[in-house]
């Protein structure tokens, strides 16, 4: 794992904080309903080595309370969180189920984000993966349903099934993963995205099978300052399957859009 991707802890947050340039936006990377903090490490490498200050929430998305297990909890947790931290403003990243908080988050407090870069974002639609019974006890289905996700099926390591096998077979956190991923659909933004104006990056897989290239397509025809760019053999991850790429998209834009920008003034 890279040298810069280190957890800190505060108060209940477990989070990555590289630290960086002071005067400089906090850029604020969220992960998706089944993904994690070290997806995003070759990201945080890639955005520290410019000495941005790279910060990446654990969100515990399979182990909040039930009643806040849902699009607007998890919101309501990452504004907590970046309180905690007292960041004042971010620029705010997000793959999957990320990109759709990072919507939430801007359209509730667009005084505290000037940017969004959004990959494989949910909030307009996402396509079924299979319409059998999910089949918790079968390794090799879970392996197939996991290769969906990507590209190149090399991505989906045994560590990983594994990981998602535990997760399929503990109820409680199960419960918790399928009412989230409800609450992505009946919490979807298609009729509010005309409204969120903050300076967007679309990084997109062209071989995005859960939410494919024309939700991208909606995303950059609604959103009135977006921009869009695909990447050519990649599916929902582009972070993680081409981060190479990935990376020089996203550091051109936080160069265009917070490359000078400084910290507000504290308030009096």
């Amino acid at each position: 794992m890279a040298l810069t991707f280190q957890f800190s802890q505060l108060e209940s947050y477990k989070f990555v904080d590289t630290g960086g340039d002071p005067e400089q936006i906090p850029i604020v990377l969220l992960h998706g309903l089944l993904g994690n903090p070290e997806g995003w490490a070759d990201t945080v490498d890639a955005l520290a080595a410019h000495d941005y200050r790279v910060i990446v929430p654990l969100i515990p998305i399979d182990r909040m309370p039930l009643a806040q297990a849902n699009v607007t909890g998890i919101v309501r947790y990452v504004r907590q969180f970046t309180n905690t931290l007292e960041l004042e403003t971010a620029v705010l990243v997000g793959n999957s189920l990320g990109g759709q908080i990072a919507l939430h988050y801007v359209l509730l407090y667009p005084e505290s984000v000037v940017g969004l870069i959004l990959s494989g974002s949910s909030g307009v639609y996402e396509m079924e993966v299979g319409k059998t019974t999910f089949r918790r006890r079968d390794r090799s289905y879970i392996r197939t349903k996991a290769e969906k996700s990507f590209y190149d099926p090399v991505h989906v390591t045994d560590e990983l099934v594994e990981s998602l096998y535990k997760l399929a077979n503990d109820r409680a956190r199960a419960l918790r993963i399928v009412r989230i991923a409800r609450s992505s659909i009946t919490e979807c933004l298609t009729d509010r995205l005309e409204s969120i104006d903050v300076p967007t990056a679309l990084i997109w897989g062209t071989d995005d099978q859960i939410t494919p290239p024309d939700v991208a397509i909606t995303f950059k025809s609604s959103m009135p300052c977006a921009e869009l760019h695909f990447i050519e053999r990649c599916g929902h991850a582009p972070m993680m399957e081409r981060p190479d790429i990935f990376n020089e998209l996203s550091l051109d834009f936080l160069q265009r859009v917070v490359g000078a920008t400084a910290l507000p003034a504290p308030s009096v």
